[in-house]
């Protein structure tokens, strides 16, 4: 038990140290507490109050760890700092004590320890080493930094930010290096992969070690003393030396980069930080891609054939060549030394281009080297002649054609490449039997006739053209028909072809008759071939013809029958040829026919005057409005009614005999709950409700600005010490244009001199503090907010200018509580209230007195009466 003296002595000391929470108390019940790591001790942590009055004293037992105690009052205090490094969460059990039995409890008490950020990140190296080699492709890691951090790694204490202070050479204000500031890993920049380059350095050969290497490249530049050895020749020192810094990157590297890792993401001034050093070194990369390698197809010489080569960056790399494309035969193959072979001649007509993949490989097939890419063009020789594509190319021309009239062109192909001269193509007529008539264009092969041809001179001709490329010749043979002119008449078998019965919902495509015809002229010529039209009794198109090759037409039904649009057609059709009438003859009533078609009455269902209905109307349409009406007839005039089926809004109502669509009483359309909706309507006879048609009707609603964009919160604090501005966000259920962007300003647009408001974007302001208060403060600000149209309200907002404490909230005194009025006016209010119940007393004294006075004067009334 603690001496009652010293029991006052501490009590006095823990409300003279406790922060915020410190006379916090409450019933002996199950508790949580949150305290800060480090917080100064003694500390006050809660008062746990009994409900016995009898208890003297408290026991307090679990993991504690010397550091947590109760008074004999029910404090629960710290007498030794905690670490959240340590132990995260005490658990502890609570009793209330009579002497030394215990009556109330045990209770749980949790102390969780809060993490303050006072461990510095620091990296599990001091001295890193990168390579990297020429032409690496920016933003492609190679070497990687990494730090730790003892805070909460679920905090921003452990939220580490890495940067890249500097570089060391940087004569030119130009960075090749850059660092990922969540991972830590180092690539090159955009510069880096265009500008970096290594230092001449010996390159080992495969199977040789540095010592002979070195040796062999110094033999090959420099003229050799044999007097002196290699170890006493200065410039081989100094060539030795210059390797030796390659192999040994920490003596003298190429680059030296200082990073520095910050802890709460490096995004604050209070960030605790740590620094290291990477040394790079930039190695000459030999690994380049040779391609793309231009070879002739039908190349002569000795096979397997060089055609490039591949270097590693690792002299021990094995090679190995595979096919991108997979194809029948690869031609092709790599040497260890990583010589490209040609196995074979290459034909550009089989295959144009190749892609070979190289891999560099070490002995367990692991790649050492990315793979590589690299393209072989088979450039074309001219090694194909001419083909005519048909063994006879046939044309037709008409006798009595004009001259230069076009015959036709012959179609040649050559296999070569058609970007080369290869396949230019030049043409010439060879022989011409029985006659020579026509011409042929040197460069397009385009046949013309010379001359206007006569049947009666000759009904074919034969032609041989020659058709040459650079190096190669072909003749192609061609046919040229001369035909009939057109000089007869197709004529009907029959001109007039009766009267046919037809239902109005006969199907599309019903073949009502055939009518045929026939024509003189040379079979199978355009001049004897017979089309067939509709030229008289078919406006609305409802009949079209279809025509074979056989001087047969089909008349058939192109679209919907309607009796009550007409009941009956006359319709005239004529046969004809597709080439024209030779001059002078004119076709005539032989080649007309005419047919009756009389359309029987169906009853069909009622008939929309639109397919598509689309309606668009403002939101803020009254009730009782009109919508649209909807129009539609029965084909027999029968009377029809509408219904309407789908308003799952309940917005509207269909007058049944008109059609008409009105916005229901009470309705109120709201853009915001739906942009667009669909309803059906149905249209059906009244004497026979199955026969009915449908009709979707779709209605987009307009906005209107009949919402303000308002404030999404409307209170914040800013702290004193480290005044941050808040962000205003405001929002409005209306579109464009009364919508974003809004304007924000303080009220009737005056300056204040405590605050600044400014635009962040189309949705948000900025709003500042320009001057702290002397002491806590609550200012209540007028911001008003206006819609792209000018619409707004004036709002109040809420800022509370405080001082915060280490996690960044307001600190309250202790015993201090929002909303706790002071005694000047806790005094007042009990006046009021003692003055309005005394008020409230007198009235009532008042009205009864009163009541009883009339009662005794209604009482004396009674008896004189």
């Amino acid at each position: 038990m603690v001496h009652p003296t010293m029991h006052l002595l501490l009590l006095s000391l823990l409300i003279a140290t406790a922060g915020g929470k410190g006379l916090e108390k409450g019933p002996l019940e199950n508790k949580v507490l949150d305290v800060p790591e480090g917080t100064p001790v003694p500390y006050a942590l809660y008062q746990f109050q009994a409900s016995q009055l009898e208890v003297d004293g408290f026991r307090l037992t679990g993991e504690t760890e010397g550091k947590i105690s109760i008074s004999e009052d029910g404090w629960l205090y710290l007498e030794q700092t905690l670490d959240w490094a340590h132990t995260q969460t005490h658990t502890l059990e609570l009793e209330a004590l009579v002497g030394s039995e215990p009556v109330e409890g045990p209770v749980i008490i949790t102390i969780n320890v809060l993490d303050v950020n006072n461990h510095a990140p620091s990296f599990n190296q001091t001295d890193y080493i990168g390579i990297v080699k020429e032409r690496t492709p920016a933003g492609v890691p190679f070497a990687r930094v990494f730090a730790t951090d003892l805070d909460d790694p679920e905090s921003p204490n452990a939220h580490l930010s890495y940067t890249l202070v500097s570089q060391i050479p940087n004569r030119d204000n130009t960075l090749f290096f850059q660092i990922n500031s969540n991972t830590g890993e180092i690539s090159t920049t955009a510069e880096g992969e265009r500008l970096l380059k290594a230092r001449e350095s010996v390159i080992h050969s495969r199977g040789g070690d540095f010592s002979d290497s070195l040796k062999k490249r110094f033999d090959d530049y420099c003229t050799p003393t044999g007097d002196i050895p290699y170890e006493l020749n200065p410039f081989y020192s100094c060539v030795q030396r210059a390797e030796s810094r390659r192999l040994n990157p920490l003596e003298d590297p190429d680059f030296t980069l200082i990073v520095r890792v910050e802890d709460m993401g490096g995004e604050s001034v209070n960030a605790l930080n740590g620094n290291a050093r990477v040394k790079i070194v930039v190695q000459e990369n030999l690994w380049v891609n040779p391609g793309p390698i231009n070879l002739r197809e039908q190349l002569k010489g000795i096979y397997p054939m060089p055609i490039g080569k591949v270097q590693s960056n690792d002299p021990s790399a094995f090679y190995r060549l595979v096919q991108k494309e997979r194809e029948l035969t690869f031609p092709f193959n790599v040497t260890e030394e990583g010589d490209i072979l040609l196995t074979e001649e290459l034909d550009r007509e089989d295959k144009a281009m190749y892609i070979l993949v190289v891999f560099a490989e070490d002995s367990y097939g692991n790649q050492v080297d990315p793979p590589l890419e690299v393209q072989v063009v088979v450039d074309d020789v001219n090694d194909n002649a001419p083909i005519c594509e048909e063994e006879l190319s046939v044309f037709e021309v008409q006798e009595n054609e004009p001259t230069g009239s076009p015959v036709g062109h012959l179609m040649v192909h050559d296999a070569d490449d058609d970007n080369t001269p290869n396949a230019l193509l030049s043409y010439s007529l060879v022989t011409q039997t029985p006659s020579s008539v026509f011409t042929i264009d040197g460069i397009s092969g385009r046949i013309q006739a010379k001359q206007m041809l006569q049947r009666r001179d000759a009904t074919e001709y034969h032609l041989t053209v020659r058709v040459n490329d650079p190096g190669f010749s072909t003749e192609c043979k061609v046919l040229i028909k001369v035909i009939d002119i057109n000089n007869e008449l197709p004529i009907f078998e029959m001109n007039d072809y009766g009267s046919h019965n037809l239902s109005e919902d006969t199907a599309l495509g019903h073949t009502l008759l055939t009518v045929k015809a026939t024509d003189a002229d040379d079979p199978g010529t355009g001049s004897s071939r017979i089309e067939f039209h509709i030229t008289a009794g078919n406006e609305d198109g409802v009949f079209a013809m279809e025509t074979d090759d056989n001087g047969e037409g089909r008349l058939v039904v192109a679209k919907s029958l309607n009796y009550e649009t007409a009941s009956s057609y006359k319709l005239q059709i004529d046969a004809r040829n597709p080439e024209p009438l030779v001059s002078g003859l004119e076709y005539g009533a032989e080649s007309s026919a005419v047919v009756s078609v009389v359309i029987s009455d169906v009853d069909e269902a009622p008939v929309f005057d639109m397919d598509i209905l689309d309606v668009t109307v403002p939101e803020d349409t009254k009730e009782g409005a009109t919508l649209l009406k909807i129009d539609a007839k029965d084909p027999e005039g029968k009377e029809i009614l509408f219904k309407m089926e789908g308003d799952t809004k309940g917005w509207l109502e269909i007058d049944p005999a008109t059609g008409e669509i009105k916005i229901k009483n009470k309705a109120v359309l709201d853009r915001e709950t739906v942009e667009a909706f669909h309803f059906t309507v149905v249209a059906f006879e009244k004497a026979n409700p199955e026969l009915s048609s449908e009709r979707e009707v779709s209605v987009r609603l307009l906005d209107v600005n009949d919402n303000v964009p308002k404030l999404t919160e409307n209170q914040a604090f800013i702290c004193v010490k480290k005044p941050q501005p808040i962000v205003l966000t405001a929002l409005d259920a209306d579109a464009d244009p009364f919508g974003a962007p809004f304007t924000f300003s303080l009220a009737q647009g005056k300056k204040s001199p405590n605050w600044d408001l400014s635009a962040v974007d189309g949705t948000s302001a900025k709003l500042t503090l320009k001057k702290s208060p002397s002491e806590d403060k609550t200012f209540l600000i007028p911001i008003n907010i206006k819609d792209n149209a000018g619409m707004g309200i004036t709002q109040k907002f809420e800022v509370r200018v405080c001082n915060c404490t280490e996690l960044g909230y307001c600190f309250t005194e202790p015993g201090v509580h929002a909303g706790v009025l002071g005694m000047p006016t806790t005094i007042g209010i009990l006046a009021g209230t003692v003055g309005f119940i005394a008020l409230v007393l007198i009235i009532a004294f008042h009205r009864i007195k009163k009541d009883n006075q009339k009662k005794a004067l209604l009482g004396e009334t009674d008896a004189i009466l």
